[in-house]
């Protein structure tokens, strides 16, 4: 009763997630931005393309402080799509099905059933499938790290060959230190020999990429990498109540993990992977611009863990209730992040308003002849604009007193720009003086669903 009610879960989330995932398949090309960072990490794409580098000059307005991998695997892509977010947003997309795929391999190293291993696997659902963003490419390698490690850690080279798999993914985004580090730890209390190889491979591999860094770009990657941001308690608080939902049950399930099987090696590694996970993710969270992104590797540890739990329960009492719930808590996933989902244009239509607005917008950076100001870098992008400053970092640069804001109001003054686009002026992202200045020197063309639009007056 029980392996059937498990079989026809895996089998209806199947279904559910594959209509999900057709459904973003069909938005990857269009030209709407879904997260202001796709345009930011298409600026930066587009900037490697033409000057060989994806970093700006020291003083520019512009700010990138990821490390650079992602961005010359989405310039590759770029050759064949002609438009960096689509090549982002397609790697983003194939991205999540190899994490996807990875963790149900993972979870069929540890023993698990196929039923139990397809459950964890679809647990990850998230709204960064399609975005361009490189977060997620990053896991699909740090997942092949951890796949080298599986099933029981005993060849040393597969330990090192897990350390460079591992240290590539650093250089994609610099916050996927928690696999590792986990990974480390468990191995630590399973075998010191081979905890050592994979560390000091590991620690060899950091300095090697460090070292590229440097002899390759002239400067040092850990300055860029540590940008200043600002961090607040109540920002947490609202990211972490936000993720909460979701992460409630799957947390209740890592506990009932631990207390039950606590001593399995694979359950010991996915419950230190779990509470680092959830610890440094809660941490990363009270930073300014920090979205849910870094909660990612809760998601897969938690995952791990549920999938772990529903294939070691023998009691019928208690498994069929897991097994809903956990039901319950994906559907509930895919419905918040589509809302919209019973709409028929959400299917026919998709997007069809925030389309039409975003083409006017785009037209209108277009038809403006010289250089234009958006925060909605994606766009400038599309109107074939080069990027000019990345107002998020130059806030957090202002908010934490590292960056002087009188050039941006020097602009302003001198009129240098001739359309600017802010996405919130009620809540104005920049300081008192740079708002000052643009309203003394521009006046309102457009207020479009993307931003307000400004021209010189």
């Amino acid at each position: 009763m029980n392996a059937r009610a498990l079989r026809f879960l895996v089998a209806s989330l199947a279904l559910g997630c594959s209509l999900a995932l057709i459904h973003i398949a069909s938005t990857l090309t269009f030209q709407v931005p879904f997260d202001p960072d796709e345009g930011w990490n298409a600026a930066f794409t587009k900037l490697l393309l033409t000057t060989n580098s994806p970093y700006p000059p020291l003083h520019s307005l512009l700010t990138n402080n990821y490390p650079p991998l992602s961005f010359y695997a989405v310039a590759a892509l770029t050759h064949l799509t002609g438009d960096a977010v689509v090549a982002g947003r397609l790697l983003a997309f194939t991205a999540l099905l190899a994490t996807a795929l990875g963790i149900f391999t993972a979870l069929r190293r540890m023993d698990c059933s196929r039923e139990a291993s397809g459950l964890g696997a679809l647990l990850l659902t998230s709204d960064y499938a399609g975005m361009d963003d490189p977060q997620m490419f990053g896991h699909a390698i740090a997942i092949g790290g951890l796949l080298l490690v599986l099933p029981e850690p005993r060849i040393p080279r597969r330990m090192v060959g897990a350390a460079l798999l591992f240290t590539i993914a650093l250089f994609i985004k610099h916050n996927l230190i928690i696999l590792p580090a986990a990974t480390a730890l468990w191995l630590i209390l399973a075998n010191r020999r081979l905890a050592t190889t994979f560390i000091f491979s590991g620690i060899v591999f950091a300095l090697i990429g460090l070292g590229l860094f440097k002899a390759f770009f002239g400067f040092n990657l850990l300055p860029v990498i540590a940008s200043p941001r600002a961090y607040s308690l109540a920002h947490l608080w609202i990211a972490f109540s936000a993720w909460l939902p979701w992460g409630a049950l799957l947390l209740a399930g890592a506990i009932a993990l631990l207390i039950l099987a606590r001593h399995g090696r694979y359950a010991m590694f996915s419950l230190i992977y779990a509470a680092a996970a959830t610890v440094i993710g809660l941490y990363f969270l009270g930073g300014e611009g920090v979205d849910m992104n870094a909660m990612f590797d809760a998601d897969i540890a938690l995952a791990l863990c549920a999938a772990l739990l529903i294939d070691g329960f023998s009691t019928p009492a208690w498994r069929l209730p897991a097994i809903a719930g956990l039901g319950l808590t994906v559907l509930l996933s895919l419905f918040s992040i589509e809302p919209n989902w019973r709409s028929t244009d959400f299917w026919l239509r998709p997007l069809a308003e925030e389309r039409r607005a975003a083409a006017e917008e785009i037209a209108l950076i277009r038809a403006t002849k010289g250089p234009a100001l958006c925060e909605t870098l994606a766009l400038c992008y599309w109107a074939g604009k080069s990027a000019e400053a990345d107002v998020f970092n130059l806030s957090e640069a202002y908010r934490t007193g590292t960056r002087s804001d009188a050039d941006l109001v020097q602009a302003f003054a001198a009129k240098r720009y001739a359309l600017v686009e802010f996405e919130d002026m009620e809540h104005f992202p920049l300081t008192p003086r740079i708002r000052s200045a643009l309203l003394e020197n521009y006046r309102m063309t457009l207020e479009g669903d993307d931003g307000t639009f400004f021209v010189p007056r």
